[in-house]
């Protein structure tokens, strides 16, 4: 259970915050290559990784293995083939032939234009099943129910692409936004996967990338690639069917490089894109990797520094494919790890400079509290906080024991078995221990705000049947508002003070502290005790329940801050939050 506050929550607020859920690990996919691949000179293992080129990047580029896209003419097609790579089709004008969802073309027309479209794509692919790229689908993000002319356009669009596949072409459609998946629209995106690739373009800008860092950047862009897979596997389009494009494009807006400088930190987003695009796939078993964006058919996209951007994309994939280190020089990062989630073994979250969270961990913590995600999100505040104060296994055990003179009248055997029966090691117990140790030396630093009168009368009113009783100690604690003898109040003070016998003098363990107390009147509602005399073990309650307040904003704060240097399996960070686990374990807790 995860509290909004590890006390006041009892008494002025009710919320419980949620966590997302993890995976304890990383995984491969095992899925099919696109049913395309080793056709018509194609890799015949996925995921293919093709490229809308262009001819002065052809050295680059064109090599036995790598697999570039054409629209047009003879000599360059031909040129690409005879350098060994293979050729793709790629209609730029899709809405030549479809129509747009405001102006759809003529149903009548379509058989004909994928007649036309398919014979060309023989002729410029020198292949009879050629793959035929269709850029790109307006309004993917159109809710249904649809217009009449845009159901038109989507009509169209599908007719395309069956009539492409029904002469033997391989069809793939192009998405530059997020699709609308839901209502009748759904059926219409697994009838095009029946027929055709789909390809999400995911363009996030290199200038944002790098940005954020290594860790942030690459963090950002596995996150992007995913979601714009998981819009379709979500409703059952096989991966294999599924492909990723990234931009190159130096027009500022269009997602890729967007003005980076200098240049060499481009160069370093290209490496981050190829490695987050194969960690990806790798995961997921998505079929196609694209990059388009390398033309320069216009003054802005004239960017000298694309053939260096394109090695570095080729060799991050494949070191046989370009010598980018060699073409850059010793000032270029070759590191294919930094940013990368490259954890030890076991691990599945680890906090640079702190510490991490394994999957051993994670089950044993998870037995005990039945819920997968609150068990990964104390752990993760664990790991922050242990960065932040230390505590000695000197204080650990010192608690442990009084924990067993307290709650198991000295039995540590008594205290093992009521450990067995809820499902919780001794190393758990004393990892709780710790934690309420270190959140007792957090929450003293914290400032917590003098309650006003009408605080203290609100609380008295509200809690009447709290208990409360005088007791004298020594020295002064915090839950007797910093004096020797007063009111303690039930829910703040030790819960032994109440159970202690009249007159008895003990020796009180705490969280912050061991105290000399002595018991020197019944407990009482406090209700029944005048508010002038019961103000200051109240002042001192809301004291304590604001700064526990205080510690879970803190807290949270600092793991949301702790994500910059936080390394996840899959990126599947944990929820931040306040966990109080001695909830779990009641007897653990000592005040």
């Amino acid at each position: 259970m995860i509290h909004t506050a590890r006390v006041v929550q009892r008494f002025l607020v009710s919320a419980v915050a949620g966590v997302a859920a993890l995976a304890l690990c990383s995984g491969r996919a095992s899925a099919a290559p696109p049913v395309w691949a080793g056709q018509c000179g194609i890799p015949a293992s996925g995921p293919v990784w093709a490229e809308y080129g262009w001819p002065s990047l052809l050295p680059i580029f064109a090599h036995p293995g790598t697999v570039l896209a054409v629209t047009s003419g003879s000599e360059y097609p031909q040129n690409v083939r005879a350098a060994g790579a293979a050729t793709v089709y790629f209609d730029l004008h899709m809405n030549n032939r479809t129509g747009t969802p405001t102006k759809p073309a003529d149903p009548a027309t379509i058989a004909e234009k994928a007649q036309k479209e398919y014979d060309f794509a023989v002729q410029q692919t020198a292949c009879k099943t050629p793959v035929v790229v269709e850029n790109e689908l307006f309004g993917a993000g159109t809710a249904t129910p649809w217009t009449s002319s845009n159901a038109q356009y989507r009509a169209n669009v599908l007719a395309l692409l069956q009539g492409l596949a029904a002469r033997g072409a391989h069809p793939i459609l192009l998405v530059n936004s997020t699709p609308f998946t839901g209502g009748d629209a759904r059926d219409w995106w697994l009838e095009v996967a029946k027929v055709a690739d789909i390809v999400r373009e995911a363009y996030v800008p290199a200038t944002q990338v790098w940005k954020a860092g290594p860790l942030v950047g690459n963090r950002t862009l596995r996150q992007r690639y995913r979601k714009a897979l998981a819009d379709f596997t979500a409703i059952g389009i096989p991966p294999n069917r599924l492909g990723l494009m990234v931009s190159f494009a130096a027009t500022k807006g269009a997602g890729g490089r967007n003005g980076l400088q200098p240049a060499s930190a481009w160069f370093q987003v290209a490496k981050w894109q190829a490695l987050a695009a194969k960690t990806v796939a790798a995961e997921t078993g998505v079929g196609s990797i694209w990059s388009w964006g390398w033309a320069m058919w216009n003054e802005a996209e004239q960017d000298p520094d694309k053939p260096k951007a394109a090695c570095v994309w080729l060799w991050a994939r494949s070191p046989s494919l370009c010598d980018a280190p060699g073409m850059l020089g010793p000032s270029f990062d070759a590191s294919l790890t930094e940013g990368q989630i490259a954890l030890p073994a076991g691990t599945v979250c680890a906090v640079a400079g702190a510490g991490s969270v394994t999957v051993g961990a994670v089950r044993s913590l998870q037995a005990l509290t039945g819920d997968r995600d609150a068990a990964l999100s104390a752990l993760f505040e664990r790991a922050v906080e242990s960065g932040l104060v230390a505590v000695s296994s000197k204080e650990v055990l010192a608690a442990e024991r009084a924990v067993i003179a307290s709650s198991f009248r000295g039995s540590r055997a008594a205290y093992l078995a009521a450990l067995r029966r809820a499902h919780a090691t001794l190393a758990l117990a004393r990892g709780i221990l710790a934690d309420e140790l270190r959140h007792a030396k957090l929450e003293a630093g914290l400032p917590a705000p003098t309650p006003t009168a009408a605080d203290v009368e609100t609380f008295y009113a509200s809690y009447p049947n709290l208990l409360v009783r005088e007791v004298q100690a020594s020295p002064a604690p915090a839950w007797l508002a910093g004096r020797t003898r007063g009111l303690a109040l039930s829910e703040v003070a030790p819960a032994q003070l109440f159970t202690l016998p009249l007159g008895r003098k003990a020796v009180l363990a705490t969280i912050s502290g061991s105290f000399r107390v002595k018991a020197l009147g019944d407990s009482v509602p406090l209700g029944a005790v005048p508010l002038s005399r019961a103000r200051p073990a109240i002042a001192a309650a809301l004291r304590s329940f604001a700064r526990g307040q205080a510690f879970e904003r803190w807290t949270i704060a600092r793991q949301h801050a702790a994500f910059a240097k936080t390394t996840c399996l899959r990126d599947e960070l944990p929820q931040p939050a306040a966990v109080d686990l001695a909830e779990y374990l009641p007897f653990l807790r000592l005040g």
